[in-house]
């Protein structure tokens, strides 16, 4: 039997990296791609197809889909997983990288799904996953872009999901919580570049803290990895699948507790966080 055929996307590292590992290990033949060629190179040594790939290009990604399709005839699994976290205050960010960000993190995986869904669809058979975060339910201060697209992904997911079943194209959205990868850094140096000397250093300071403590007791990427892996395997997987279970309890609770209790708690932890990170002030004399 024909091995299947699967895209991951934002391979170069961290959770795209670990997935592209996982399907290869479990018999898919995968294509690995990113903008980062040079960075896929420890894929490319482990039998691993890997491409450039630019989510912001609609010609990078109708290049990338349409080769595969000409050589293999299918695209079985696409993993959108592809995006980053710009950070800053709504005050700072220029509408232009919030548009980008918009751009990366929600259209790019509009576009390759358009690309990929005629052929599953005359296939009456495909996996669509579309890797979101558990900031898709709820906000964090300096993050109102990066959250505006993962809230936007899950509302996607859910529309295309019911779009999709008459056709048996499975769309699956993963909620990772606290993960070390890279993105952590990314969101952090945003978050200083747009509003680390503003009236907003405070929260930077906090978000300096959380961080550093999220990297210290975060999971691995390969945990959400192996559950994009059993989501795909299943025959009739779940709509969402949150992991680590700290996500799921994170989750549980946005759905309890109400909002004004959860930003009343959300405050006093970055007040506290922010006291801890303080910077040194000048001293007169």
């Amino acid at each position: 039997m024909d091995r299947k055929v699967a895209l991951v996307t934002g391979a170069s590292s961290g959770i795209g990296a670990a997935t592209a590992r996982r399907l290869h290990e479990g018999g898919y033949l995968v294509h690995a791609g990113a903008r980062r060629v040079a960075r896929m190179q420890d894929l490319a040594q482990d039998g691993i197809s890997v491409v450039a790939l630019d989510v912001a290009d609609d010609s990078s990604m109708t290049g990338v889909v349409g080769k595969i399709l000409a050589d293999h005839g299918r695209i079985d699994v696409l993993i959108n997983n592809a995006g980053y976290g710009s950070y800053g205050s709504v005050e700072d960010v220029p509408l232009a990288e919030g548009r980008y960000q918009l751009e990366v993190n929600l259209f790019g995986l509009a576009r390759l799904t358009q690309l990929v869904t005629p052929q599953m669809r005359a296939a009456g058979a495909g996996k669509i996953v579309n890797v979101s975060s558990i900031g898709g339910h709820l906000g964090e201060p300096l993050g109102a872009w990066y959250h505006a697209s993962k809230f936007a992904v899950e509302g996607f997911s859910d529309s295309l999901r019911l779009e999709l079943h008459p056709f048996d194209i499975d769309v699956i959205v993963m909620e990772p919580g606290a993960i070390r990868t890279e993105w952590g850094k990314g969101a952090l140096e945003s978050a200083e570049k747009y509003s680390g000397d503003t009236a907003y250093g405070q929260q930077v300071d906090a978000m300096r803290a959380l961080y550093a403590h999220a990297e210290r007791r975060g999971s691995e990427p390969e945990i959400v990895a192996e559950a994009i892996f059993k989501a795909i395997s299943a025959a009739k997987p779940r709509a969402r699948y949150a992991v680590p279970f700290s996500a799921k309890a994170i989750i549980a609770a946005m759905n309890l507790v109400p909002d004004r209790v959860m930003d009343a708690g959300r405050h006093a932890a970055m007040a506290r966080l922010s006291r801890s990170r303080r910077r040194p002030r000048a001293t007169d004399g």
